[in-house]
């Protein structure tokens, strides 16, 4: 049995929509309506309940109406590589900004530590139990687990060699270490805490063995008071953040 054409009514009270919003859609060439009824009302066909949810979807994902109207004629106008290419960029917009936010909790799970310390020291007992109990709130779960496998999938599908199995060898060396790191205003800079000569030498390889790929630019190392730091410049630069966000909790 042929299933029936919706109204515009009947399709929002399915999705629990406005009619404005199915209106809007319309008028932005995501939803076409089949036909009209004799009566002049928008008839829609029945896959147009797949075609909304998806709409919604593409939305909380953060995809604009321009990008969804591209996915949904993706069949007609732009091929399967294409609309992949567009959903794995909006993946990597995502991991940017999430890096941003794990690098910074990273530094502040550091400086809470060290106010409980000093707060203890200067207060007493009762003040430094507080921070604690601040400290395990607020770093309750282990961000670095999702940092390593979000950096497994994203050099993968970059092609990136940070992917290579030769990495193994310099990686066995960075893990584990204490690190700082920072946003700044074109990549990160991560201080490796430890002036352990195996650690530059580690630096230096990973540095060059990222000279020619094509991702982001060659990073830097340097000598610090403190260790050494290690510089990734460019709009792809979050990959060196996450991996070393993952070394740092990944055991020796």
């Amino acid at each position: 049995m042929k299933a029936e054409s919706l109204t515009i009514g009947a399709l929002a009270r399915r999705l629990n929509v406005s009619t404005s919003m199915l209106r809007f859609y319309e008028r932005e060439g995501l939803l076409r309506p089949e036909r009209r009824s004799a009566s002049g009302y928008r008839l829609y066909p029945p896959g147009a309940e797949k075609t909304l949810l998806f709409i919604r979807r593409a939305q909380r994902l953060g995809f604009s109406l321009a990008d969804i109207r591209l996915l949904l004629r993706s069949g007609e106008e732009r091929t399967g590589d294409d609309v992949v290419g567009l959903a794995e960029q909006r993946f990597i917009d995502i991991e940017r900004r999430l890096t941003e936010m794990l690098v910074l909790r990273h530094e502040l799970e550091i400086f809470l530590e060290d106010l409980t310390a000093r707060v203890g020291r200067a207060a007493g007992r009762p003040a430094g139990r507080l921070y604690r109990e601040l400290l395990e709130q607020t770093c309750s779960h282990d961000p670095h687990r999702h940092a390593s496998s979000s950096l497994t999938r994203l050099t993968r599908r970059l092609g990136c060699a940070l992917a290579t199995a030769e990495r193994e060898k310099i990686f066995a060396a960075l893990r584990g270490r204490h690190i700082h790191i920072w946003r700044e205003e074109d990549g990160y800079s991560i201080l490796v805490a430890d002036r352990d000569p195996v650690i530059e030498q580690a630096l230096r390889a990973l540095a060059a063995s990222e000279a020619n790929c094509h991702v982001h630019v060659e990073p830097r190392v340097a000598a610090a008071e403190d260790g050494y730091l290690f510089q990734a410049r460019g709009t792809n630069a979050f990959l060196f953040a996450q991996l070393f966000l993952a070394l740092e909790a990944a055991e020796t």
